[in-house]
């Protein structure tokens, strides 16, 4: 039997290459709470059309572009970061990664061009699991959990790519899946 990774904050959720849900489609999910109650996450390669400039009217030069979390809760803002040295404040999901943080001392940072696109992620909602749910899609292979990436990969904005990189970063087994199409009845 193959040992499998179990969910965990700072692990990563890549969905299955064939999975209807629009929601989910091709996605990576950052996991930042996997608890017994729930689980929650936010997707790394989810555009939206809109940048931080656009949601928070005092960061009036914030061209950062802002992700789809996730369809829970989208009229909320959240993201992640990798400048705790500069922010002294966030939750370590993953070695180097953080979850939240002082917004306002953010908002200073970024106004003062002291943060670049790199160090920081931003999300309208996210995904969320309840009580073993996560564990059920798990289980119906809707899901592959991964604990081998590299910190840049949360951060990039090479959306297009960023679901086919993941797979591959699997090994062998996997790195065929990254071949298929999105509609497999274009096979």
């Amino acid at each position: 039997m193959l040992s499998r990774t179990e969910p965990s904050a700072g692990k990563l959720l890549i969905s299955e290459p064939f999975l209807s849900d629009p929601n989910f489609k091709r996605s990576v999910i950052l996991l930042a709470e996997h608890e017994e109650e729930g689980t929650l996450g936010f997707i790394l390669n989810q555009p939206s059309s809109l940048l931080l400039k656009d949601l928070v009217p005092d960061l009036w030069q914030a061209d950062y572009p802002i992700f789809i979390g996730g369809p829970v809760e989208v009229d909320t803002i959240h993201f992640i970061h990798r400048c705790y040295d500069k922010l002294n404040s966030g939750e370590e999901i993953a070695n180097g990664i953080y979850w939240g943080g002082n917004f306002e001392t953010l908002k200073i940072l970024v106004n003062n061009n002291s943060i670049s696109e790199n160090e920081v992620k931003f999300f309208l909602g996210y995904s969320g699991w309840g009580k073993e749910q996560l564990t059920e899609e798990i289980n119906t292979n809707t899901w592959i959990v991964s604990g081998k990436y590299h910190q840049d990969i949360v951060f990039s904005h090479n959306e297009e790519e960023l679901w086919r990189e993941v797979i591959v970063n699997l090994g062998p087994k996997y790195a065929h899946v990254s071949n298929f199409p999105s509609d497999p009845s274009l096979n």
